[in-house]
């Protein structure tokens, strides 16, 4: 099975930290897609069908509660693991993106290890 994870970051400058963050789990078969938008994540999740996504709150197109919430309704998904990457941390937050469906809720700015951590446990 290949392994794949979609990243959804309007950021350029944090989508390459992210990206540099887990670019290691390249090197054990994981497919890393990087996205810019809401509409593209979710194109390139219902293409691309994911393992893991990580997913940025405040994004233009469609946030990332919606993005969540739409792939979480979409029966044809693998239901992939969620985690929400934001900057948006308040509890009001951590429960929206729980209550959209999201698997965990990571903080900016992040613990590269940490991220790199959370990857792996879920891709293997």
């Amino acid at each position: 099975m290949q392994r794949k994870v979609v990243i959804a970051e309007d950021e350029a400058y944090l989508r390459l930290l992210i990206q540099q963050s887990i670019e290691e789990l390249e090197d054990e078969g994981v497919e890393i897609i990087a996205t810019e938008d809401g509409p593209s994540a979710l194109s390139a999740i219902e293409r691309e069908q994911p393992a893991l996504i990580l997913l940025d709150v405040m994004m233009p197109g469609m946030n990332g509660f919606e993005v969540c919430e739409r792939v979480r309704a979409n029966p044809a998904l693998k239901q992939p693991y969620i985690i929400l990457l934001t900057a948006k941390g308040q509890e009001y937050d951590r429960v929206r993106g729980a209550e959209a469906g999201a698997d965990r809720y990571m903080t900016k700015p992040f613990n590269p290890d940490d991220l790199l951590d959370a990857a792996r446990a879920v891709l293997f």
